[in-house]
């Protein structure tokens, strides 16, 4: 069943609620993140300073991370490079070239890599097929790319129930 491969291993509200010390204790090495709604807002230029203070943490504390986005534009790089962590662009998710790049960056397996995103049929599905430890955050913002506009219109229809099935997050 399709269902199975949308549920995320956890939930949580924003990534810098997600705690660090469960990803270690879960043998979590490093941490795949989506950039547009999920570390910002779509088409912003910074984080907040609670996400810089989080990936700060989370590359402090020993784990590897790296932003996979679908995007392209130059404001990726730039992001990555102020967070100094590496990025994969154009990643066409969920197609899983991306995250295995990125694993291979970051020198772990998918057993040892969990994945944040805030969208279902790309983040939380690429991430599943690989068996990463997937964790679904709500978007940052309501403006979006025309086309992720429209399939959250179909995510809408199934996040309540595929949230039905999550494992509660563990919270500092």
């Amino acid at each position: 069943m399709l269902l199975r491969w949308l549920v995320p291993y956890r939930y949580s509200r924003a990534i810098e609620e997600i705690d660090l010390r469960a990803l270690r204790a879960d043998g979590i090495r490093g941490v795949i993140v989506d950039l547009d709604n999920t570390i910002v807002p779509w088409k912003a230029s910074q984080p907040t300073p609670a996400v810089q203070r989080w990936i700060a943490d989370l590359i402090a504390s020993g784990m590897q991370a790296c932003i996979v986005s679908n995007n392209f534009a130059g404001r990726v790089r730039t992001l990555a490079e102020h967070l100094h962590v590496p990025v994969v662009i154009g990643a066409v998710k969920p197609t899983p070239w991306a995250f295995r790049k990125a694993m291979k960056v970051m020198g772990t397996t998918p057993r040892e890599t969990a994945l944040v995103g805030d969208q279902l049929f790309t983040d939380i599905l690429g991430g599943n097929l690989l068996g990463l430890r997937t964790i679904l955050v709500d978007p940052l913002s309501a403006r979006e790319f025309p086309t992720t506009m429209l399939v959250r219109r179909i995510e809408r229809l199934v996040r309540r129930r595929v949230l039905q099935h999550v494992r509660p997050s563990p919270h500092a």
